[in-house]
């Protein structure tokens, strides 16, 4: 008589297993994380393998080891190769992930389609048949001619056929779908994805195939499955956009190959994805006639200078504690900015509710933002517009002090090109040359920034 298999609970959030179902993870601490799996066979085989190079267990030193010049293979896409950091790396896993239906798989046709042209591709999808890749292909306008197309979910199957196409880049759509024959569990376990991305990572650091792993995103916005995930990879990258709007934001989350935080644009229409070679001019409102309460920052994306609008809403608060909102940006340093603007500035705001929002969706994290914020506010509250051809950034400290922030000739470029005549800046930030076109102000504390809009 066979014995039932045996069943395990493991962690969506950390793949840690208990013998039991309990509220909370025991390893991660994570709520009503557990679900029930079956648990896998003894392996009477060896499952995990080495990366190329470390078989024999050798111990070299770095001098010793010689190494060719790096290549990158451009996708054909502008936004998606400077995201990546110029193009794809041999042997290197990209993991994208995003919001059902946001253009994943649009954006990997469309790129795979171009490098089939140069370069051997296989698309691998678990979740289409091939009948409906065809039918986006066509929809698209992609010719495709030399784009290998296989429809599959087993690992091992996958990798055979790879061996025998021998492609120099794959793309699986997606990583939930896959299954290993190893792992008992069902596809899309933690265990399965996890068993399943290791495998499709050995074989690209051996063959030196580029691979992108398509990964679906929880209602938080982060990527399903264990976090290990993302340890194993060598690029995360979001794809991300506002509800109605044609744009999308690919952002790297993670990078070995490139600079972290890099933005692409791309534009959704009929015929694809189209990427955006000016993106500032998506996120400037340029208003007809002055409007208060409205600033423009230079921002920094990843390598990329970029303007972006900062609008604020100042109104008298019927609350006894007013409010204070912020998107785009961080809640409690907007309280902060305001504490300051009253101790060093001599406005006070208690009585008021501030509102705060940068134009566009983006999500601005650096500290460069403090002073255009500000001027916005103070702009929204005394009802008095900020000059059309104005640009500010700097981050403000607790005692009033103006402090400098990189790239700071970069940011003076990128809003000269964009037809901006004045510039209030850190003093620490001010070029020792100038900038053509560009009245620079420099300020060293928060109380010279305000006389000088006075």
């Amino acid at each position: 008589m066979s014995r039932a298999p045996k069943s395990v609970y493991a962690c969506t959030a950390c793949g840690g297993q208990s013998s039991k179902w309990v509220g909370q993870c025991p390893d991660c601490g994570a709520w009503n994380t557990l679900q029930e799996s079956v648990a896998a066979p003894a392996a009477t085989a060896k499952r995990f393998g080495s990366y190329p190079g470390a078989a024999d267990g050798a111990v070299r030193t770095l001098a010793s080891i010689t190494t060719g010049t790096e290549t990158r293979l451009g996708t054909g896409m502008d936004e998606l190769d400077r995201v990546l950091g110029g193009g794809l790396v041999a042997g290197s896993v990209v993991l994208i992930g995003g919001d059902p239906g946001i253009g994943k798989s649009t954006l990997l046709l469309q790129a795979l389609a171009s490098l089939s042209d140069r370069v051997p591709a296989l698309y691998v999808t678990g979740e289409e048949s091939a009948e409906q890749v065809s039918l986006r292909a066509r929809r698209l306008g992609l010719a495709g001619n030399g784009l290998r197309l296989l429809t599959e979910t087993g690992v091992e199957r996958i990798l055979a056929h790879a061996a025998a196409e021998r492609p120099r880049v794959m793309v699986v759509d997606s990583i939930q779908t896959l299954y290993t024959e190893l792992l008992q569990s069902a596809p899309g376990s933690v265990a399965q994805v996890r068993e399943s991305a290791a495998q499709l990572v050995r074989h690209a650091k051996r063959s030196d195939t580029a691979v992108f792993l398509v990964g679906h995103v929880t209602k938080e916005g982060a990527l399903a499955g264990p976090r290990v995930l993302e340890h194993m990879v060598d690029t995360v990258l979001y794809f991300e956009g506002e509800v109605g709007s044609q744009f999308r934001l690919i952002r790297a989350i993670k990078n070995r190959f490139g600079a972290v935080n890099e933005l692409g644009v791309f534009a959704m229409t009929d015929r694809g994805l189209k990427p955006v070679s000016n993106p500032s001019a998506i996120f400037l409102s340029r208003h007809d006639q002055e409007v208060a309460g409205s600033g423009i920052l230079v921002t920094r994306e990843g390598t990329r200078p970029l303007l972006v609008e900062v609008q604020a809403l100042v109104d008298q608060s019927p609350l006894a504690n007013p409010r204070r909102v912020a998107l785009g940006l961080e809640q409690n340093r907007l309280a902060m900015l305001l504490a300051v603007l009253h101790r060093h500035g001599g406005v006070a705001m208690y009585d008021q509710d501030v509102y705060v929002n940068v134009v566009g969706g983006v999500r601005v994290t650096e500290t460069a933002a403090d002073l255009p914020t500000l001027l916005a506010v103070l702009s929204s509250f005394r009802n008095r517009p900020l000059p059309q051809d104005l640009v500010a950034f700097g981050e403000i400290g607790l005692a009033g002090e103006v402090r400098p922030v990189p790239s700071g000739q970069e940011r003076l470029r990128e809003a000269a090109k964009h037809g901006f005549r004045r510039a209030l800046v850190p003093h620490a930030n001010v070029p020792k040359r100038g900038v053509e076109g560009l009245d620079i102000v420099p300020v060293r504390r928060l109380a010279e920034a305000l006389d000088v809009l006075a």
